[in-house]
């Protein structure tokens, strides 16, 4: 069974069913088990969070029974024990296959999921906490009606999250999309019904190629940004404070900080940091 966390979301059990390499910096693996095909992601930048086993342990270790009193648990367990949590975006999803796809941006050792997705293999195990209706809270992209254009600028670790969004717009929408990679060969194939012009930067600089751009009239757009959170914060103030953009259309998230890891931007967001 699924458990059920504060209603919207709920704990499903998964296996990985396949891996591929998507480039030197990417690689996607595709998680499968009867339990995803309750499993509603509404698509665009839908998140969730997942939890991994460490290695020598067969399943993660994180209690999916406790309602939520999970966190507080999950929390309380020795974290050489508790299973490790990442959040990651849905890049696509078959329900009628109970799949779900996860792209993993790649950094050797320097991090348990990266090292975990790297030498996944059919059949390990992991937890997802995802979303159980597919209007939830952890859908971002959220365009107001109306919008004249669409601005998407990221990382490579929001790069799914990019890719996820244009699967979604529709026909006639126009988009202008910036994805800075470290590499060349992570540089994709985004097809797309909408009339989205991408440009790929390699090891660039995201908010001066943003700056550098000329852009339509900014009084009726709506931008998301994402990627490290010192680029993204600079990018936000120069939409909203050079180009006239209206704060409230500019969806802005922080995947991670350089110097940091998630445990410690999550222990700062519980301490109010």
């Amino acid at each position: 069974m699924t458990s059920s966390v504060a209603g919207a979301f709920r704990f499903f059990d998964a296996h990985v069913v396949r891996s591929e390499r998507l480039g030197p910096s990417m690689i996607r693996v595709t998680f499968g088990g009867g339990q995803l095909r309750d499993f509603a992601g509404g698509g665009r930048d839908q998140s969730f969070s997942l939890f991994l086993p460490h290695p020598g342990q067969d399943a993660p270790v994180v209690l999916t029974d406790a309602g939520d009193g999970w966190f507080a648990l999950w929390r309380a367990t020795d974290p050489a024990v508790r299973a490790v949590m990442r959040s990651y975006t849905v890049r696509a999803q078959r329900r009628e296959l109970a799949e779900v796809d996860v792209d993993f941006a790649l950094h050797g050792d320097t991090g348990p999921a990266s090292a975990w997705a790297a030498a996944a293999r059919p059949g390990d195990r992991a937890v997802l906490l995802g979303p159980a209706v597919e209007d939830n809270k952890s859908v971002g992209f959220r365009p107001p009606p109306g919008a004249d254009w669409v601005l998407l600028a990221a990382d490579a670790t929001a790069l799914p999250a990019v890719a996820a969004i244009l699967d979604w717009l529709p026909a006639g929408v126009r988009a202008r999309v910036w994805i800075d990679v470290p590499d060349a060969g992570d540089i994709q194939d985004l097809p797309c019904r909408a009339d989205a012009e991408i440009t790929w930067l390699v090891r660039g600089d995201l908010p001066a190629a943003v700056r550098a751009a000329e852009l339509p009239p900014c009084d009726n757009a709506y931008a998301w940004i994402a990627g490290e959170s010192g680029c993204v914060k600079a990018l936000r103030r120069h939409l909203v404070g050079e180009r006239g953009f209206d704060r409230r259309r500019v969806e802005f998230s922080g995947y991670w900080r350089r110097g940091a890891s998630e445990e410690q931007l999550r222990e700062e967001v519980i301490s109010g940091a």
